[in-house]
């Protein structure tokens, strides 16, 4: 039964809004350390108890998931400071640093002089279905 500290591996796909975001199938099982924070916590809360075999379909909440979309972390960057801004499409994804760390941005618009970027996680403000099976827990 799966409690604190078991370590799990575990078969899912994931679906948002009607459609596939994620899926283990084809590879190996997602393994992951119950109660260390390793997955999102209203996935983890839900698989609380299950066992070798059980089946179980799961909805976490955006709060429960990638949480909420945060209006802070969509900013306006002017043009000049993206390098090869002239090549970007809205949706694509970029990377960003600051003081050491790495973040990726979705650009939402491009006017004459400025990209808009989300630095928001793709999923963020999303519900999350996720189907499961326990392959393994030890």
């Amino acid at each position: 039964m799966i409690k604190e500290g078991s370590k799990v591996k575990f078969d899912y796909t994931l679906t948002v809004d009607g459609k596939v975001e994620d899926t283990s199938a084809g590879r190996a099982p997602l393994e992951y350390t119950h109660g260390a924070g390793h997955i999102i916590k209203g996935l983890e809360k839900e698989m609380t108890g299950l066992k070798v075999g059980d089946k179980k379909t799961v909805t976490v909440s955006p709060e429960e998931g990638y949480g909420l979309v945060q209006a802070e972390a969509i900013r306006r960057v002017p043009k000049t400071a993206i390098g090869g801004a002239e090549n970007l499409k809205v949706g694509d994804m970029v990377g960003a640093s600051n003081a050491g760390h790495t973040f990726r941005a979705v650009v939402k618009e491009i006017t004459d002089t400025e990209v808009v970027l989300d630095f928001n996680h793709p999923l963020a403000g999303k519900t999350l279905n996720f189907d499961i099976e326990i392959k393994e827990i030890n």
